[in-house]
């Protein structure tokens, strides 16, 4: 599914970000043509759909799963044509959303809170409009039989990573409170080896995704123990994914932005309020996934979309400005993050 790669990805990002030029277009280039993910068939038609939709791209971070469920079910139960949008749901590519979203080449896409605060102190203009998932689901996760219980018994074990120096760092920051030495633990590198054959073969734990390769270990079987960093250390409970546009989007386009969130934020809804339903949705549109994972992980997920804040997408400053003061502290991030600029509620609909 690449859930180890999406995290790869978006810890890449805080050290090399591809900085495109703003494009005029929009996203709408191309309309619906291009390299689309896995959409859906005909969404069905609604009455108070205008008859001419606005064709616009939105890049996934990687390939479909329940991350983006809310955006495949808007688009097949109609949502987006209620708000005279056509959109085509596409996966990033070489380049990846942030640079087709700061290029143009899509109007929207899906980051991370961790890749967008780099961009930020490098000019690049994205802006968070939503958070996709209110709480970090991610952590440390070892097999059972490793007996990794405690961030203070990651010493001695050997760490499946791919060179981050973030990875260290979180890794210290969980230690720490628990009086263990990072300096003990043996990091090396897992290539492109999934969890579950690197457990195999030569290391003892590695940082996932609970919702896809943690709910994955149950299906198979191999339950592992899950340390969520979140839990050990505050500041590491940001946002991730979310849902990103441009400044040149919201200054040129802000209508079609707040339609685009309105109707989003129906599709996550749904996917809340009806897991199975949504999870249907999902693999209906993207048929090579696993049935039986994304109904599970779907489960697992959907009351995590909103938690315990007010409405699904709901950000706030003190998350961001947390995560950041935090990386400036370690010289992972040269200047401090002007935190109110790098995300807004104001397009989110206030019931949903």
């Amino acid at each position: 599914m690449g859930f180890k790669k999406v995290l790869m990805l978006c810890l890449t990002c805080m050290l090399v970000i591809a900085v495109a030029g703003c494009g005029t277009n929009n996203g709408n280039a191309g309309g619906n043509t291009g390299n689309t993910a896995g959409e859906s068939s005909a969404a069905p038609e609604a009455s108070a759909a205008p008859e001419t939709l606005a064709p616009i791209k939105v890049a996934l971070d990687w390939t479909p799963n329940t991350n983006h469920t809310g955006l495949y079910v808007a688009k097949e139960l109609g949502y987006y044509e209620e708000e005279g949008l056509d959109v085509a749901i596409v996966q990033p590519g070489a380049a990846g959303a942030d640079t087709m979203v700061t290029s143009g080449e899509a109007a929207f896409g899906i980051g991370y809170q961790e890749g967008l605060t780099v961009a930020r102190l490098q000019g690049v203009p994205l802006v968070s409009i939503a958070a996709i998932i209110q709480h970090n689901t991610s952590g440390f996760a070892a097999p059972k039989d490793r007996k990794i219980t405690s961030p203070k018994d990651f010493e001695g074990k050997t760490y499946g990573g791919w060179g981050s120096p973030v990875e260290e760092a979180a890794m210290k920051a969980i230690m720490d409170p628990e009086g263990g030495d990072v300096k003990k633990v043996k990091i090396i590198n897992m290539g492109e080896a999934d969890f579950f054959t690197a457990v195999k073969r030569d290391i003892d734990f590695a940082w996932i995704f609970y919702a896809w390769t943690g709910i994955e270990a149950e299906l198979r079987g191999e339950p592992v123990d899950m340390l969520y960093i979140k839990d050990y250390a505050p500041e590491l409970d940001y946002y991730t994914p979310v849902l990103t546009t441009s400044e040149k989007q919201i200054a040129d386009n802000p209508e079609q932005v707040k339609a685009f969130v309105k109707a989003t934020s129906k599709g996550y809804q749904y996917a809340i309020d009806h897991p199975e339903e949504a999870a249907a949705i999902l693999t209906k549109a993207v048929p090579d996934l696993d049935p039986e994972l994304v109904l599970a992980s779907q489960k697992w997920l959907s009351p995590k979309y909103t938690d315990d804040a007010p409405r699904w997408g709901e950000q706030k400053a003190e998350v961001w400005q947390n995560y950041a003061d935090w990386m400036y502290g370690l010289k992972l991030l040269d200047k401090p993050l002007d935190a109110e600029a790098a995300f807004t509620n104001d397009f989110l609909p206030e019931s949903q």
